[in-house]
């Protein structure tokens, strides 16, 4: 897919879900084709599961200490004074966008940043990392902190990170990429359970097993929450919102499907009903193991695309979860500690295992960048990845050939009412676009239809 201009009408793809998100700065911007407007949505194309004219490229932790410009601030302030000051948290998640050119500006906060705003409060201990003191972990607590979350109102109980989106759009805008993330319901859970990271999260598992519809009662609680903190995120400005089950690596399969997977999807559900057009990512940290529970996850009410870890061959999660399902990731962090050309040999490795250049992936680490990483290794997997618009394209893959498997969201239903019109499309050309095979996706639009820029 492309900006194109062509004297025909173009027909649309994937639906509900390709129509504003994938929107660009101007009409005038469609009909030159030019190619900051088709750079500045590589990402969320390649999320909503088109193929791309190369594979974009960002990094799990991509703000992070790292950077030398970083740790001005982090050796000067508090993490919860840097997350909740929009103006040093704009700065933040700009530095790695700024330095490196990577095609998305995730905003720089915590997925526990949302638990204060429920009843939970908590604190960054130097070197030790989060610690919560007044735990979940009976139902006097876990039903007050349920009826705390039901009043959730996130505009006017975390007012700065509304501010920090609206001002990184304003900074991105056309240029790259805008991400939000919230914690998995089960994460968010299991870290209110447990006071703070755990070996073995033996409170939460106690709780799962011997008392399970306390847990399900926590979980349902934070699911509903979390799914409205996402809309708020998208609300002012986020292009994308990734989930992170952090925690995955704690979860059997059994337990992922009875206590975490249910209520992502819950989350997601609620988030794609009020944003079908936004792409949603899920990444189960530690969960390679059953990725085949995973793969239904990705559906047209659901989420969009898959993050996987690095304990995971890409060729093998491709084959367990299919060749149209979205994919990111999923280069080992520890191989960016090594040298510019290993880093390099990684990215083409990756790339080529997930079936080629812009084959529905998203490339980025399997996890986030460790704090010893330089700066020009980082430099390097960006700069790889963005090679790869030369590179020759592989058809291991015969969907990637097929403009009718072009997406997996093209099941969705008709659409009777055309976009607003001050959205502009990426189109394929009608003369050369075959239609899915059921049709329902497929709608046609006028070339000159107006295209002012389409906020998230």
């Amino acid at each position: 897919l492309g900006l194109v201009s062509q004297p025909q009408a173009p027909r649309l793809w994937g639906g509900e879900a390709g129509l504003r998100a994938i929107a660009v700065d101007s009409a005038s911007e469609v009909a030159a084709g030019r190619e900051g407007a088709s750079e500045a949505n590589l990402l969320v194309r390649a999320a909503l599961g088109y193929e791309t004219e190369r594979t974009p490229v960002w990094l799990m932790r991509q703000a992070g200490r790292y950077m030398a410009a970083f740790r001005e601030y982090s050796e000067k302030y508090a993490f919860r004074t840097r997350s909740e000051t929009p103006e040093i948290a704009t700065e933040l998640s700009l530095q790695c966008w700024r330095a490196f050119g990577v095609d998305g500006v995730i905003m720089f906060s915590d997925i526990l940043t949302i638990l204060p705003a429920l009843g939970v409060e908590f604190d960054v201990v130097p070197e030790k990392g989060p610690a919560i003191y007044d735990t979940l972990r009976s139902w006097e607590r876990v039903n007050e902190y349920a009826a705390t979350a039901a009043r959730f109102a996130p505009a006017d109980q975390l007012p700065f990170v509304g501010e920090t989106l609206r001002n990184l759009r304003a900074e991105t805008e056309g240029k790259t990429t805008l991400l939000g993330f919230v914690g998995a319901p089960w994460t968010l859970g299991a870290y209110a359970v447990e006071g703070g990271a755990s070996r073995h999260a033996l409170h939460i598992k106690r709780m799962m097993h011997s008392d399970p519809a306390l847990a399900h009662a926590l979980l349902a609680a934070t699911a509903d929450a979390v799914a409205q903190y996402a809309i708020h995120q998208i609300d002012n400005g986020a292009q994308l919102v990734q989930l992170f089950e952090s925690w995955a690596h704690h979860l059997s399969p059994a337990d992922f499907e009875t206590f975490a997977k249910p209520y992502a999807m819950r989350a997601a559900r609620a988030v794609r009903s009020a944003h079908p057009d936004v792409p949603l990512v899920f990444f189960a940290n530690g969960g390679s193991s059953y990725l085949d529970l995973q793969r239904d996850m990705v559906a047209d009410d659901a989420f969009t695309s898959l993050s996987v870890d690095w304990a995971v061959d890409l060729r093998a999660a491709r084959a367990a979860l299919g060749p149209t399902v979205p994919v990111q990731g999923n280069v080992d962090p520890t191989l960016l500690l090594t040298h510019p050309d290993t880093v390099e040999q990684a990215v083409k490795t990756c790339i080529d295992h997930a079936g080629g250049p812009g084959n529905r992936h998203v490339l980025n680490l399997g996890h986030g960048v460790l704090q010893q990483t330089p700066e020009a290794n980082v430099a390097a997997f960006v700069d790889a990845a963005k090679a790869t618009a030369d590179a020759p394209r592989t058809r291991s893959d015969p969907t990637r050939s097929d403009p009718t498997r072009s997406s997996p969201l093209l099941s969705r239903k008709t659409i009777t009412a055309a976009p607003d019109a001050s959205s502009a499309l990426i189109a394929t050309p009608a003369s050369t676009a075959t239609s899915p095979p059921a049709a329902t996706a497929a709608l046609e639009y006028s070339s000159s239809a107006a295209a002012a820029a389409a906020a998230a």
